[in-house]
């Protein structure tokens, strides 16, 4: 199981992090400062690091430039609500290996994190490259859903909002849990696209696969 360490100070988004790659298979660690972070990331206990720009403390980039001069080759993917182009070539040149731009929805970090971890350990993709469930497959590598010999093309929500299904089979997820976890951390908790989004996955997978749990939210069985 990979381990990774999120530095954010900004707790909505650290919280919001770490709940979606736990409920993804990772191991997380948050600290909320730069000098936390990279006294952790030297340990070199950690699998990959999502680090902040705007730490307090040592800043991101201070953070990066002294783990690339301590000779760790650890993942980095930066977080940043900077627009300048300045900022996102200081660092990747400064030696990060990606960059999300607040602000992201979650699916986005996640398909980043695993590339990265699959770049540094030669072919993994993370926890797993492949989701079953009875004779229901998503592919991770080409975000395709199988079912039997039939390959079905799936929307970038769509892939993401059935691959959160089947990641907690049995268990019922609230819309606001979906709304989080599929769209990000400035989902419209009012909004009625988890809905639409359930009735698409039911006309290309099958009703069948999702159900309706009255007054609570949606899971598949």
């Amino acid at each position: 199981m990979s381990s990774i360490l999120i530095a954010e100070d900004e707790r909505r988004i650290s919280s919001f992090v770490d709940k979606g790659l736990r409920a993804a298979g990772y191991t997380t660690t948050v600290v909320a400062d730069g000098d936390a972070a990279l006294d952790l990331a030297l340990t070199g206990e950690f699998d990959l690091l999502v680090l902040d720009i705007g730490l307090p403390g040592k800043d991101g980039f201070d953070v990066l430039a002294a783990l690339r001069g301590s000779g760790s080759s650890v993942p980095v993917i930066i977080l940043t609500a900077r627009d300048s182009v300045s900022d996102t070539v200081t660092g990747l040149e400064g030696g990060a290996d990606d960059y999300m731009a607040k602000p992201f929805r979650f699916e986005e970090l996640l398909a980043r994190v695993k590339l990265r971890l699959r770049d540094a350990s030669g072919g993994a993709t993370g926890p797993t490259s492949e989701l079953r469930h009875g004779d229901l497959v998503l592919d991770v590598r080409t975000r395709q859903a199988r079912v039997a010999d039939r390959v079905i093309d799936l929307s970038s929500r769509e892939y993401s909002l059935a691959e959160t299904f089947m990641e907690h089979p049995g268990q019922v997820l609230s819309r606001e849990q979906l709304l989080s976890r599929v769209w990000g951390y400035d989902f419209d908790p009012e909004s009625n696209v988890v809905d639409v989004y359930v009735r698409y996955l039911r006309r290309k997978l099958g009703a069948e696969r999702i159900e309706t749990v009255r007054g609570m939210g949606y899971r598949m069985p």
